[in-house]
């Protein structure tokens, strides 16, 4: 019996509800939608099963690819001879406290933002428009507007094979697009410190940002959101559109003509387009400013 159909039995003997799909394309599980299939996709529908999953797979020395959403990812078009763990049905949120809120690992932060909203809480207004999940958001620090987690995560509690661990806010180590929580370890949930504020003041914040985002962003095309980091005092796009390179393309992948901070798929593009474009991008904007610029999509291998 090899590995993948030992490690299939086991989940399924532990967890005999947990959704398993064999060779599963990654293209419907990023939003650039690209990508070859998985050798194996576990879907768990709680932080439990999520749990069993990575045990499961520590155990038996399987690798495994946590995704949440799949936003700010690129898959490889071989696919990925990896278990892949897809974390969207991990997407509880509930208030804590007065003035905090805890979700899990898999619940869009989009949702969770607008869920404080409702409940009158203030911090997350610019996490309204923000695609991701809750453990990609946290572990990669994201932000827009000039908030990131590292102002709202209260702590957070993951996974590792030594076992559960609760991290404060000053142990995620937060950095710019990153944070220290330990390599591989599994993000089970977080809570968030907000501060109470008037509803409609929080909503009328929130549909600012988002018009903001409309107005400047390619949403009509896959992507992976921003491509590349904003260098230390500059914005990439400004470099990338002053290196003349709006529109440029390889393939199906091309960068956008409305902002050009993204790469997007405009039919049929694959991980070797994007890949070899974003190498030309890079090059063409160190010879034009100096600048090397470094990948905000995470590439998986």
């Amino acid at each position: 019996m090899d590995k993948w159909n030992e490690l299939e039995i086991a989940l399924r003997a532990a967890s005999p509800a947990l959704s398993l799909r064999r060779e599963e394309p990654m293209a419907r599980h990023t939003s650039f939608r690209i990508g070859g299939p998985a050798r194996l996709m576990a879907l768990p529908a709680s932080p439990a099963e999520l749990e069993a999953v990575c045990r499961m797979a520590w155990d038996l020395d399987i690798r495994f690819i946590l995704i949440g959403n799949g936003t700010n990812l690129l898959a490889p078009d071989e696919g990925l001879d990896a278990l892949v763990v897809k974390t969207a049905g991990c997407n509880a949120v509930g208030r804590a406290k007065e003035t905090e809120l805890c979700a899990d690992c898999g619940a869009p932060i989009a949702r969770v933002a607008n869920l404080a909203r409702v409940a009158g809480l203030s911090g997350l207004e610019f996490a309204g428009g923000i695609p991701g999940s809750v453990g990609g958001a946290v572990t990669m620090n994201a932000g827009a507007f000039g908030g990131e987690m590292k102002d709202v995560v209260l702590e957070t509690a993951v996974l590792t094979p030594a076992g559960r661990r609760v991290f404060s806010n000053e142990e995620h180590g937060f950095r710019y697009r990153g944070s220290a929580l330990p390599a591989g370890a599994v993000v089970l949930e977080s809570r968030f410190r907000l501060r109470p504020w008037d509803p409609a003041e929080i909503g009328e914040r929130m549909a600012a940002f988002a018009a903001r985002r409309r107005a400047a962003q390619p949403t009509d095309l896959p992507s992976a959101g921003s491509t590349f980091k904003r260098p230390p005092g500059r914005y990439a796009a400004e470099l990338i559109d002053k290196a003349g390179l709006k529109g440029l393309s390889v393939g199906g992948a091309a960068v956008s003509t409305k902002h050009a901070g993204f790469v997007v798929n405009t039919g049929g593009a694959t991980c070797r387009d994007v890949l070899e474009l974003t190498e030309r991008i890079r090059k063409r904007v160190l010879e034009t400013s100096g600048v090397a610029l470094e990948l905000e999509v995470k590439v998986l291998r």
